[in-house]
């Protein structure tokens, strides 16, 4: 969430983190690793339309108005700047980029800005006029999976392994009871960012570190570490930030995952808070801690059954497992929402249920439209989910090329599928036509 917004979601950190990313994917994913392997780096294919499982099926509408919001962000931005200026897609596609300039979006951004200004007699032929749109100015890409054999690993082979499918996971937007001033169950203060706060993001000074932040404050001339989540509870911020709201410990600290949420007040009014940076400690998947103190098994571990120990454990109990994450998340006040639509992601513009998608900056442009194709999730019916989304967010605990987190929307419904949510799928990114004339293909790599 760069200007104003980018601290948004942006990192969401953990948070756009969904839920379950931010949760328990981390642990999910150190389980699933195949440890004859080394973490992933990506790979890639020119595909097709006609490749796309789904694809004429698929209503654009949803996908189409996102892209719009996008649109205007790219509009803001010079030209001449790359699109995505966290991009890294390693040693092995030195020189190469997915997302090309911002003048490589402007095109397309200005078509869909005629399309979408014209009459059309009904919906079925205004769907096809943006699918059409698509085809004309975009070249889907499957993004893969490139894992090299680790020296020494269980395997004698060195040929690297291809992988199509990643980890997809929800997060959502809740809606949570607040208070104006502490008291009662209200005990947790929502905290503005801290006026002494410092945020860095070490892409800008080393290529190989896009993507990575740190933050802490001055201490004289050097940049110390912020106090970590303890120590904030404990009082170390001493008057650095103000109190928005305040809610229940465990609510601030499923708010503290997500990135962002609906403050709902007793007297009727409805505040919306979002992201707005975080002290730096790096993120602890309590999930993760509960089972290797054998408090839940790996398979009984869900955003509910976290938040129905945590509500039955004692204050005390509670905060001392809450307090495992050294991470802590600052808010800022929201603009009332538009219809249907949520909190502005990292690139700024207002998330889509069902359609917004937040993905790992370093090979991803956000504002490009995303094909994924993943397993049935559920709550979410017992079909496949093939449709296309914006890459509109970014979040702490999605790594990887074939990484993905679905924005469900608002409330407790969106909880419960985003919550859950822990599925295979594949990824096609839609790259200007321009840029993709460009990229390498496999016979010349």
């Amino acid at each position: 969430m760069r200007a104003v917004f980018v601290a948004s979601t942006a990192f969401a950190v953990l948070a756009g983190l969904v839920v379950f990313g931010g949760i328990i994917a981390p642990f999910y994913q150190k389980q699933r690793l195949d440890i004859a392997y080394g973490a992933p780096g990506i790979d890639f294919r020119v595909a097709s339309f006609y490749e796309l499982r789904g694809w004429q099926q698929d209503d654009s509408l949803p996908a189409f108005a996102a892209f719009l919001r996008s649109c205007e962000v790219f509009r803001a931005r010079d030209p001449s700047e790359p699109a995505n200026p966290q991009e890294y897609l390693g040693d092995r596609f030195a020189g190469v980029t997915l997302a090309g300039t911002v003048a490589d979006w402007r095109r397309p951004c200005e078509e869909a800005a005629e399309i979408n200004a014209r009459t059309y007699s009904d919906r079925s032929v205004k769907r096809g006029a943006f699918r059409v749109f698509f085809e004309n100015n975009f070249q889907p890409v499957q993004i893969l999976q490139y894992k090299t054999a680790l020296s020494g690993g269980l395997i004698r082979r060195k040929r690297a392994k291809i992988e199509e499918t990643g980890l997809f996971t929800g997060y959502f937007e809740p809606v949570y009871d607040a208070a104006r001033t502490p008291g009662g169950a209200f005990t947790a203060p929502v905290y503005r960012r801290p006026d002494d706060l410092i945020e860095v993001d070490l892409g800008a000074f080393r290529e190989e570190l896009s993507g990575q932040r740190i933050a802490g404050k001055l201490a004289g001339r050097q940049l110390i570490p912020y106090a970590d989540h303890k120590a904030i509870n404990e009082g170390a911020l001493n008057g650095a930030a103000a109190p928005i709201a305040w809610l229940g410990a465990n609510d601030l600290f499923f708010l503290q995952i997500q990135g962002s949420g609906r403050l709902r007040f007793e007297d009727g009014g409805e505040l919306r808070v979002g992201y707005d940076g975080q002290n730096g400690h790096a993120y602890t998947a309590i999930g993760r801690v509960m089972v290797e103190r054998e408090i839940m098994p790996l398979e009984d571990i869900t955003m509910a059954s976290i938040r129905a120990w945590l509500d039955g454990a004692g204050a005390d109990n509670a905060q001392a497992l809450r307090e495992e994450n050294a991470s802590y998340v600052f808010f800022r006040e929201l603009e009332a929402p538009e219809h249907n639509l949520g909190p502005p992601g990292a690139q700024g513009a207002a998330l889509t249920p069902q359609r917004s998608l937040a993905v790992d900056r370093r090979y991803h442009a956000l504002g490009a439209p995303v094909w994924v194709d993943i397993e049935p999730v559920e709550g979410a019916g017992p079909a496949p989910i093939r449709r296309l989304m914006v890459a509109q967010d970014t979040g702490g605990a999605i790594r990887g090329p074939v990484r993905g987190d679905v924005y469900w929307g608002t409330g407790k419904d969106a909880g419960a599928i985003a919550g859950a949510m822990k599925a295979r799928g594949e990824i096609y990114v839609l790259v200007p036509r321009r840029v993709a004339e460009r990229l390498p293909r496999r016979s010349e790599r």
